[in-house]
């Protein structure tokens, strides 16, 4: 069997060999070796071999594809007579999943129960530690290889395992987990991956042997956006090399959550000559089981076990649990509290119920009973916009009409219906909105109830454990702005979403509110940690697409036994969203109407028009003023120009960039220099290429080119940005004769030469010199000192007749260096030795 997380030759190296000579040289050796046992005579008579003594192998495929199966002893030299080696089967074979090839026989065989195999691949789905063959390493993308100090700082940056499943980094390094391994057939490879957050970039891909990524459009993977999800990429026979490779982001000093990758499987490795047993917590009731299925909540099962064991009435275990747990006593954190819907005379009943999974005890000592249920109190009103059945069920009102909760009653003239969502009772969850629980330990979703609603708020239920994710969304298909109000190209509002919210906590909760735009991941936009108290957040939509509006409330981060702070919780009180496609209205806004052949129907008022309420019609704003933008009701909409500034009274056609689209009026200031009346109130009153500067000289700048074939340019562009219209224009390139880098290079030798050259000489000069100057000094002091000691002194200072051309001779005769040296040495001596006399 190809052993994985190494590299492999397909088949071994040619030899030249043909299965005779191949078999012939087995023969011989196996007689070989008995021969020399038998002739040696060392040890007792060895036995023939028992099949429990040996195991077969196969030989390194040959250069035609061929293999032989021999006998290998597990203890060589215990006993004698192996079988003989025979022809095995072709390189290529492999048996089908849930099956092993029985080395006897030569034959695929199922796997017995509680028992797996993948037939010609392999699984990785324990990840206590890392499994053999796989590397995690790291590195700093945004620093130079000469600096070691930043990539010291990523050596910790590594894929973590945790039990069920591998963990990336969460720094602003890049990791990478690799797998090498060589298939003898094409295969796949497929895993599960948890990708939750944005803010990392998750990269999976495949190399060859030398080192070409394989063209696959898949390599950058997909946010997860319900828990776990399945990848698949097929293989190459041959070496293939799987990289997982992640690096975070840092937003806003938060730190992102991780990606997870587990049950990694790789098909076309080779034959397995077993199977594999199911780890705790799984089994395989059958035979021939490609995988093993987990056991569920309340049983438990060891290695290799072919069904689940029961957990003891007073123990429980979670789901894919290999022992049970003692059950702790209940506790009044363990239940809660929740409405039913609206029965036919109009009652709710309150009722409590246990959280699930029940892992408590009722009958223990200390243990709390669950409080009746049944108490029945009035429904509250339908929401905002829909109205009560006979069988006290709420139902929307239809379009054009509007209501309180009750009765639908239809717009009046002149109006139309403000179209949205309004939750503020909450009896049964709205049809539009939906609740699971997102385990906070392996990420998967639970299929719980998250929030639970209680009349006049909806709060977060008890999950499974503190840590776990209470998620509730909100589902949009688009928006309906009003047909009353002009598309405003300075406001992009398509409409908003207000909701009022609490959490109660006593440790570090987190409450997290996401969008999403046509099904793609959600964004968190806003997080609230810790205890808040009751407040009101309003978000702004700027684009008409299905939208999803979801909020996650996790209590703690760490996971403990057992649930300890399920009094802490988030409250919505109210969902208030508007201009909702396909939505109902609580109340009805004037319109402007237009005749037409069915009559009147609503339409869109100019810029700088308001609606009167009474007669539908629209107005112009007073002179000075301007409409406040999303409220075009009554001259009250029309908003004072600020002080020194004034109005135009003509819608403006702005010229350049707005293509001659309408804009709405605005202020400009008057009979004010500078743009200001008052010193603090700068008005910019119309955005016009008519308004910038005219060019000057200092609007650009010069670019020289290099001096190429003695000929240099001079090029002339503006300065970015451009702020400047008109005026003078850019002045032509200028082209000048230039001395190349070469020229100059020569000329410098040249003149660093005859420098040298020069330098030289004169050196040599005064050497000689200053030696001619060293010895007439050596005589003036000589003369000094026959002085001091009452010699005859000298008639003259002057070197006497001869001694010239005595020194001459020392310093200008042909002699050789050390010859010279000689000589000076033996005059000087003599003259030591005449002072000594004297």
């Amino acid at each position: 069997m190809a052993e994985p997380g190494h590299s492999y030759q397909p088949c071994a190296r040619g030899r030249g060999r043909k299965e005779r000579h191949t078999f012939r040289l087995l023969r011989l050796l196996l007689w070989a070796g008995t021969a020399f046992q038998v002739t040696q005579g060392t040890g007792p008579e060895l036995h023939a071999c028992k099949e429990s003594e040996y195991h077969y192998e196969y030989t390194a495929c040959d250069s035609t594809g061929s293999r032989w199966r021999v006998a290998v002893p597990h203890t060589p030299g215990l006993c004698t007579s192996l079988p003989d080696p025979v022809k095995g089967t072709e390189c290529s074979f492999s048996c089908n999943a849930g099956e092993f090839l029985d080395m006897k026989d030569q034959a695929c065989k199922p796997c017995a129960e509680g028992r797996y195999s993948l037939g010609t691949g392999i699984r990785f789905d324990e990840w206590d530690e890392l499994p053999h063959g796989f590397a995690s390493l790291s590195a700093n993308m945004e620093i130079d290889d000469g600096i070691s100090e930043s990539t010291e700082n990523c050596t910790s940056s590594k894929w973590v395992p945790q039990g069920d499943y591998i963990a990336s980094n969460t720094d602003e390094c890049t990791a990478t987990l690799m797998y090498a391994v060589n298939l003898k057939q094409s295969g796949t490879v497929n895993f599960e991956y948890y990708y939750p957050d944005s803010s990392i970039i998750f990269e999976f891909f495949v190399q060859n042997d030398q080192c070409q990524p394989s063209a696959d459009d898949s390599r950058w993977m997909k946010t997860t956006e319900k828990g776990w999800e399945f990848h698949s990429v097929e293989l190459n026979r041959g070496n293939n090399v799987l990289f997982w490779r992640t690096t975070a982001f840092s937003v806003w000093s938060k730190v992102p959550k991780p990606v997870l990758v587990r049950n990694i499987a790789i098909t076309g490795v080779a034959y397995t000559s077993e199977c594999f047993p199911c780890k705790p917590g799984t089994y395989a009731a059958k035979q021939g089981s490609s995988s093993c299925k987990l056991c569920p909540a309340n049983t438990y099962s060891n290695k290799g076990e072919t069904s689940c064991h029961q957990c003891d009435p007073d123990k429980y275990s979670e789901k894919g649990s290999s022992s049970c747990k003692a059950r702790p006593a209940c506790t009044d954190k363990d239940y809660f509290y929740t409405h039913t819907a609206c029965d036919a005379n109009g009652e709710t009943q309150l009722m409590y119920k246990w959280a699930k999974p029940k892992i408590c005890g009722e009958d223990l000592e200390g243990a709390v009973k669950l409080p009746a249920s049944g108490m029945k109190t009035r429904c509250p009103p339908c929401n905002p916009g829909f109205f009560k059945t006979n069988n006290s069920t709420c139902e929307p009102c239809p379009y054009g009409s509007y209501s309180n909760g009750s009765d639908c009653t239809h717009c009046p003239a002149g109006t139309e219906p403000a179209v949205g969502f309004e939750y503020k009772w909450w009896n049964t969850l709205p049809t539009n909105m939906e609740t699971t629980v997102l385990s906070g330990i392996n990420f998967e979703y639970k299929g719980m109830t998250g929030w639970e609603v209680a009349g006049d708020y909806i709060y977060t239920a008890v999950g499974a454990s503190d840590n776990d994710f209470m998620i509730l969304t909100l589902v949009v298909p688009g928006f309906r702005p009003p047909e009353s109000v002009m598309a405003d190209t300075e406001n992009k509002e398509v409409a908003r979403i207000t909701f009022v919210f609490e959490t109660i906590c006593s440790v570090n909760c987190e409450l997290y509110f996401m969008v999403g735009m046509n099904s793609r991941t959600n964004t968190p936009v806003e997080t609230w940690k810790g205890s808040k108290g009751k407040q009101s957040y309003t978000y702004t939509v700027e684009e008409n697409a299905t939208m999803s509006f979801t909020w996650a409330f996790q209590r703690t981060t760490f996971h403990e036994a057992g649930r300890k702070y399920t009094n802490d919780v988030a409250k919505i009180y109210s969902i208030n969203i508007t201009n909702v496609m396909d939505g109902v209205a609580s109340y009805c806004r004037p319109c402007a109407l237009e005749a037409s052949d069915m009559g009147s129907s609503c339409t869109s008022c100019p810029a700088g028009y308001y609606i009167d309420r009474n007669s539908g019609t629209c107005h112009s704003c007073p002179p000075n003023t301007i409409l406040k933008a999303h409220q075009p009701y009554g001259v009250q909409a029309c908003v004072p120009c600020g002080p020194g500034t004034k109005s135009n009274k003509v819608p403006a056609v702005w010229p350049g960039l707005s293509h001659g689209l309408l804009r709405p009026p605005f202020c400009f200031a008057s009979m004010c220099s500078d743009g200001t009346c008052d010193g603090c109130n700068f008005h910019f009153l119309w955005e016009s290429v008519a308004a910038c500067p005219l060019c000057s000289v200092a609007d650009y700048h010069a670019i020289v080119s290099s001096c190429v074939a003695g000929i240099q340019k001079t090029t002339y562009v503006w300065r970015e940005p451009k702020l400047c219209s008109g005026g003078i224009s850019l002045p032509e390139q200028r082209v000048t004769i230039c001395k190349t880098i070469d020229f100059w290079l020569k000329v410098g030798i040249s003149a660093g030469t005859c420098t040298a050259i020069l330098l030289t000489v004169l050196t040599c000069y005064f050497w000689k010199k200053n030696q001619k100057l060293e010895y007439k000094y050596s005589k003036l002091v000589m003369n000094a000192t026959l002085k001091d000691c009452d010699l005859p002194a000298a008639d003259s200072c002057a070197i006497m007749e001869g001694e010239d051309v005595e020194d001459d001779l020392i310093f200008t005769s042909k002699k050789s260096l050390f010859g010279k040296i000689k000589s000076f040495t033996s005059k000087v001596r003599g003259l030591a030795s005449a002072l000594k006399l004297a």
